[in-house]
C-alpha cells in the first residue's frame, strides 16, 4: 500500500518550478488562461508523483512576490519541500523569503534543485551551489541534497527522483503520524460541477474521512456531508493524512465556501480571534517589529488582519524569538501546533512566523513567570505537559477530554486526563446533573481562595451572623458558571474548608462572635418567641420589653434564624421553629384527604389574628406547603 505525502515547490519567479514538475510528472500545473498567456504561475497547481512506495501530491506554488499569499496557502500541511534555484539567476529575494516560510512551516525534509543547468557553465553552477549552501546553513534544509537538473534536456531528473524518494523516507520518519487524529483539511479551492454540486479541494492535514461522513465547515460551524471523494482525479472511498483531496459536499452551496475555510470533524478545530503564539522574527526585516503592529496572519489557507501584541516587551529585533498574542479582526479556525506566518500590512513583507500555542486565548495583560512557564509547556513534546497547560489556559471555561486535541494536540485525551487527575494536576468536579467539570489544580486553588476570601470578608462585616447568604456570593463569581461555582462549593465542603447550610455558607472554623451579654439577650429573644407561639412579638416590642436598643435586637435576630431557632415569615415577622411546626401539624390534620380551608378558617384553627394569618398563609404558599385555589387553600405536602 502506498504511503501518502505532500510536497510543495518553493523558489523565485521564472526559476522553472512548473517546468520541473512537468518533467517529473508529465502534468502541466498552470491551468488558468492568465497563467498560460503570461507564462507565470499565479495560483496553486497540483500533480501526482509516484516514487517507490510513495504517492506524493505535489503543490506547485507561484514565485512572484505579489502571490506570496497563494504560496502560503499551498505550502500548508505539506511534508517536504522542493526548493528551486535557476542556474542562470542564482539566489533571489523570493528564494530567501520562500526558504524562510518553509522554516516557519517546520518542514523536516526536502531537496534543492538547480534548474536550467543547460543554460550555464559548470564553473558558474559551482558558484550558484556554493551560494545556496550559504543560504540554507542553519535551516532545516542545511543537509538537503542539491541536484543539478534541466527540464529541457532531462539532465538530473532521475537523480532528483531518487533524492525525493530518500527525502520522503526522512519525512515519514520525522513527521507525526496524525492518521488517527480527527480529520481536518484546509480548503484552497471551491467550485461547482454540473450534476455534482459543490466541490472543495485541499491537502489533508490529519485523520481520515470517507464517503457519507459528516463534517463541519469551519469557522462557520456549518454541518455538511460527503457525497464523493477524489484524489488526483481518481474516485476513492476514503482519503487521509498526506493526500490531496477533492471533496463533493451536500448541504451547502459552493458560493458559501472560499479559500481559508476548513473541513473538519467536530471538535478538531476551534474558531478563534485571540491566539497565543511563539513567534520568531524574520532576519530579513529592515527594522524591529513593534508591539501593536498591524499584521496579516496566514495559517492553513486563511489570511486575516490582526494586531500583534508582544508579551513583556516593546519590540523584537530581527531573528529574536518570544511569546506573543495576535488579536484578529475575524474568526479563524485553528488547532494547537499549527504553523503560521505573519506579514506586514504595508509594506507587504514577511515579518516572522511560529506555532499556535493557545487556540482559545484570553488577553494576557502581564506576562508573569507562571504564564510564561505554561506557554513553554504548550510547546513541549510531552503530551502530559501540553494537556496540563491547555487546562491552565482554559481557566474556568468548560472543556472535556476530547477537546485536548484541539487545545494541546493530545491524541489519547482520556488516558492523559486520568493520569493528570491521579497526579493531582487536574481536579474533576461533579456537577449537580452528574456530569464532570475539569479544572487545572491552580485554577481550582484560585477559585477556592476567592471563595474563602469572600466568606472571610463577609464574616468580618457581620460578626454576629453564623452564615453568609448564598446570593451575596454571585458578585464574586464573575466568569464562573453557576454549575462550576456549585461544584467548587461542594468540593470545599467535602474538604471541610467551608460548611453549607440551607440558610447560607460559612468558613468551617467560623462561629458568631457574641459577647456574654449578647448571648444572654439572644436566649431571651428566642424564649419570648417560644412563649408567644402564633402571636410573635415585633423587634420594637422586644427592645422595649428588654430595655435594649432596637439596633442591638435587630442584629441578633439573623443569628437566631441562621441557628434554625426562628423562622422568617416575612420581612418583619418571625416565628419560633416549634410554633411554626405545631401550626403546620394542625393544618395537616385538618386538610388531610384534600380538605380545603379559607383564610378565616385557618385563622380560627390557629387561634391567631388576621395580622399574623395573612402573611403566614402567604408564606406557606411560597414555600410550597399549601396552594391557593380561589379563596381556599389546599395542602401540597404534609
Amino acid at each position: 500500500m502506498k504511503q501518502h505525502l505532500l510536497l510543495a515547490t518553493a523558489g523565485h519567479i521564472d526559476h522553472g518550478k512548473t517546468a520541473l514538475v512537468k518533467a517529473l510528472t508529465g502534468v502541466e500545473t498552470d491551468r488558468l488562461p492568465d497563467e498560460k498567456r503570461r507564462q507565470i504561475t499565479i495560483d496553486l497547481g497540483f500533480a501526482p508523483l509516484e516514487l517507490a512506495q510513495y504517492q506524493i501530491g505535489i503543490v506547485d506554488v507561484p514565485g512572484h512576490e505579489r502571490f506570496v499569499r497563494n504560496m502560503l496557502a499551498g505550502a500548508t500541511g505539506v511534508d517536504l519541500a522542493l526548493l528551486v534555484v535557476a542556474a542562470d539567476d542564482s539566489v533571489k529575494p523570493q528564494t530567501r523569503e520562500h526558504l524562510e516560510i518553509l522554516e516557519y512551516l517546520s518542514l523536516e525534509a526536502g531537496v534543492i534543485a538547480i534548474t536550467k543547468c543547460d543554460l550555464a557553465e559548470a564553473d558558474w553552477i559551482d558558484l550558484v551551489e556554493a551560494e545556496i549552501r550559504e543560504l540554507v546553513a542553519g535551516t532545516r534544509l542545511e543537509s538537503a541534497p542539491i541536484v543539478r537538473v534541466s527540464a529541457q534536456t532531462g539532465q538530473g531528473i532521475e537523480q532528483l527522483r531518487d533524492e525525493l524518494a530518500s527525502a520522503a523516507d526522512l519525512a515519514m520518519e520525522r513527521r507525526p503520524s496524525l492518521a488517527d487524529a480527527p480529520f481536518r483539511m484546509a480548503i484552497d479551492r471551491a467550485f461547482t460541477i454540473s450534476g455534482h454540486g459543490t466541490v472543495v479541494t485541499g491537502s489533508v492535514a490529519s485523520g481520515q474521512v470517507g464517503v457519507g461522513d459528516e463534517l463541519e465547515l469551519q469557522p462557520q460551524g456549518v454541518r455538511v456531508r460527503i457525497r464523493g471523494l477524489q484524489s488526483h482525479d481518481t474516485a476513492v472511498q476514503q482519503v487521509g493524512r498526506g493526500q490531496r483531496a477533492a471533496v463533493n459536499l451536500s448541504g451547502i452551496h459552493y458560493d458559501e465556501i472560499s479559500r481559508g475555510q476548513s473541513l473538519a470533524k467536530s471538535g478538531a478545530l476551534r474558531p478563534s480571534r485571540i491566539l497565543s503564539v511563539t513567534l520568531r522574527v524574520s532576519e530579513q526585516v529592515s527594522r524591529p517589529v513593534k508591539h501593536r503592529t498591524r499584521v496579516r496572519l496566514h495559517v492553513g489557507t486563511s489570511e486575516a488582519l490582526g494586531t500583534l501584541s508582544l508579551l513583556g516587551r516593546a519590540a523584537m529585533e530581527p531573528g529574536e524569538e518570544s511569546f506573543a498574542q495576535v488579536f484578529l479582526s475575524e474568526d479563524v479556525a485553528i488547532a494547537w501546533g499549527q504553523p503560521f506566518v505573519i506579514r506586514g500590512v504595508s509594506p507587504l513583507e514577511t515579518l516572522g512566523g511560529g506555532r499556535i500555542l493557545d487556540v482559545a486565548a484570553t488577553k494576557i495583560r502581564r506576562l508573569t513567570d507562571a504564564i510564561s512557564d505554561q506557554l513553554s509547556n504548550l510547546e513541549s513534546n510531552d503530551p502530559l505537559q501540553r494537556a496540563a497547560a491547555g487546562a491552565f489556559f482554559a481557566d474556568c471555561r468548560e472543556w472535556q477530554p476530547a477537546d485536548l486535541f484541539v487545545l494541546a494536540g493530545v491524541e489519547e485525551p482520556q488516558q492523559t486526563v486520568d493520569q493528570l487527575i491521579e497526579e493531582k494536576v487536574l481536579r474533576r468536579l461533579t456537577l449537580d446533573n452528574g456530569n464532570f467539570y475539569f479544572l487545572h489544580s491552580e485554577v481550582f486553588r484560585d477559585l477556592s481562595e476567592r471563595i474563602e476570601k469572600f466568606l472571610g470578608l463577609e464574616h468580618r462585616k457581620t460578626p454576629l451572623n453564623a452564615t453568609v447568604e448564598r446570593t451575596r456570593l454571585k458578585k464574586y463569581s464573575r466568569g464562573v458558571s453557576e454549575d462550576l461555582w456549585n461544584a467548587c462549593l461542594a468540593a470545599l465542603q467535602k474538604e471541610r474548608r467551608i460548611v453549607i447550610h440551607s440558610r447560607g455558607l460559612a468558613l468551617a472554623d467560623w462561629s458568631p462572635d457574641l459577647s456574654q451579654r449578647e448571648q444572654d439577650l439572644l436566649m431571651q429573644i428566642i424564649e419570648a418567641h417560644r412563649e408567644a407561639k402564633v402571636q410573635p412579638p415585633s423587634a420594637e416590642q422586644l427592645a422595649k420589653d428588654f430595655g435594649e436598643r432596637l439596633e442591638i435586637v435587630e442584629s441578633l435576630l439573623p443569628v437566631a434564624i441562621e441557628q434554625g431557632l426562628l423562622v422568617r415569615i416575612n420581612g418583619e415577622m418571625l416565628l419560633h421553629c416549634d410554633a411554626e411546626q405545631q401550626a403546620r401539624d394542625m393544618l395537616v390534620e385538618r386538610m388531610r384527604g384534600g380538605a380545603e380551608l379559607s383564610l378565616s378558617e385557618i385563622r380560627e384553627l390557629l387561634d391567631t389574628s388576621r395580622k399574623f394569618a395573612v402573611p403566614y398563609c402567604e408564606y406557606l404558599d411560597e414555600v410550597g406547603f399549601t396552594r391557593r385555589v380561589g379563596n381556599q387553600r389546599i395542602l401540597v405536602k404534609g
